[in-house]
């Protein structure tokens, strides 16, 4: 390859960088078809709705049963809700990583899933606890166009990220008491996302500590309202309110 010549000494000169760089990503992850999915259904078959889960940080790792913990994969393992309805995959995040460090993983997942499967693609859901109700509001505000709906547990994230999800019905959760994530984190999103004119529910739990997930995912009411929305495209964000000039503030 020939030497690229070198710009004047002392002088600046504008440079691009144009290269397509790729990495192989890998994600173990626990999977559940709903009852009926196998049946033969004629020469147009039944498309589902998909669940994408993303637990907390105690199940991180390389024993993928620990996902059974919690949530999503907690209810299909022990019936808790009675006919599910829903494709359910529930990722394990790698040692020492995070959900927010998954992003592109995440959706080569549900682009995997998609090809897999006979997944509905207008009634993607989204949902997570703890570091995955993080994930949850992260992931969103990456794909915002991909979901129909997010309910993040727990959680917390960038509240300028939240331009992103005006689109998106969001229902949030977290325990009044919890001495892990405080409230706060919960509130400042919806706060924010309210602001900015989105579609958002707020659900505290007076008693409750950090464990908010339970009586959430335990609730029909929850996969009710995720069933109740289809995916809508994103508008233009909104604009961002004019810098303050002049003054202290």
């Amino acid at each position: 390859m020939a030497e690229t010549a070198a710009p004047p000494a002392g002088k600046l000169s504008p440079h691009t960088l144009s290269r397509r760089i790729s990495r192989d990503v890998r994600l173990r992850y626990l999977l559940a078809l709903p009852a009926g999915y196998a049946a033969a259904e004629g020469d147009t078959p039944r498309r589902w709705p998909l669940i994408l889960f993303l637990h907390g940080a105690g199940e991180r790792g390389a024993a993928l049963q620990k996902v059974k913990k919690h949530g999503i994969p907690r209810v299909v393992a022990e019936g808790r809700v009675a006919d599910f309805p829903f494709i359910a995959a529930a990722p394990q995040c790698p040692e020492g990583s995070r959900w927010t460090m998954q992003l592109e993983a995440l959706a080569a997942l549900l682009d995997d899933l998609q090809a897999g499967y006979r997944i509905d693609p207008e009634r993607i859901y989204l949902t997570g606890l703890s570091m995955g109700g993080f994930g949850t509001w992260a992931l969103a505000a990456a794909l915002p166009a991909r979901f129909a709906a997010i309910a993040p547990v727990c959680g917390g994230g960038d509240r300028s990220s939240v331009r992103r999800l005006t689109h998106l019905p969001t229902w949030v959760f977290h325990g009044a008491a919890d001495p892990t994530v405080p409230l706060t984190r919960s509130a400042e999103m919806v706060e924010a996302l309210a602001l900015a004119g989105g579609d958002v529910r707020f659900t505290v739990y007076p008693e409750a500590r950090h464990d908010s997930w339970t009586p959430t995912y335990d609730n029909p009411d929850l996969y009710a309202w995720f069933l109740s929305h289809t995916r809508r495209e994103p508008g233009p964000e909104p604009a961002r309110p004019a810098a303050r000039r002049g003054g202290r503030r």
